[in-house]
């Protein structure tokens, strides 16, 4: 029971961390660039998603993060059969391409529909919106990976404790990244 919950935990840590990495640095650019809705309102008379949202962040937070996942694709490749603890992303790392652009990509498309949400519901950028600030930008690369890697992602996620370890690392490392992206100014708000 406690090996499961603790393989569970490094499962699902290792699957997301490209996603949690790029959702961590898409502030770096600091705004620059168009934003991705282009100054377009949606029907409510309101940005369609804001101007936080831009094409340097997103692009930046995607391909920064896609070597980190190819890293651990390479990583779990050459690592000895006893000491893989983590699943194999693919069987190569020219094959594990696609995941990290769809983990990365993923994360910051999930992204923009939080702040597409939070738009639609009359709240400003910045404004703190529990769980739409914190849940998309992992929630729609595990759906797009639950059809295009439905293995991988299956052996990952359904357990219990890979629910419980996913709320646990997604709410706790956003709090934690976003004070500290704060306390060094990449942020105007630490939430």
């Amino acid at each position: 029971m406690l090996a499961q919950f603790v393989a569970s935990a490094f499962a699902v840590l290792w699957l997301l961390l490209p996603a949690y990495i790029a959702n961590a640095v898409a502030t770096l650019p600091r705004g620059r660039g168009p934003p991705m809705d282009f100054g377009r309102l949606w029907s409510d008379g309101r940005r369609v998603l804001g101007a936080s949202k831009t094409w340097s962040g997103f692009l930046f937070a995607g391909f920064f993060g896609m070597p980190f996942c190819l890293l651990e694709a390479w990583l779990i490749l050459i690592a000895p059969p006893n000491l893989q603890l983590v699943p194999t992303l693919a069987p190569t790392v020219l094959a594990a391409v696609p995941l990290a652009a769809l983990l990365t990509f993923g994360a910051m498309s999930g992204d923009a529909l939080g702040s597409f949400l939070k738009r639609r519901l009359g709240r400003e950028s910045g404004t703190r919106t529990l769980l739409i600030d914190q849940l998309p930008f992992v929630l729609v690369p595990i759906a797009i990976g639950f059809a295009l890697y439905p293995a991988l992602f299956a052996s990952v996620f359904f357990h219990w404790e890979a629910v419980l370890w996913l709320l646990v690392f997604t709410l706790g490392l956003h709090v934690a990244f976003n004070w500290i992206g704060f306390k060094v100014g990449l942020k105007k708000v630490p939430w």
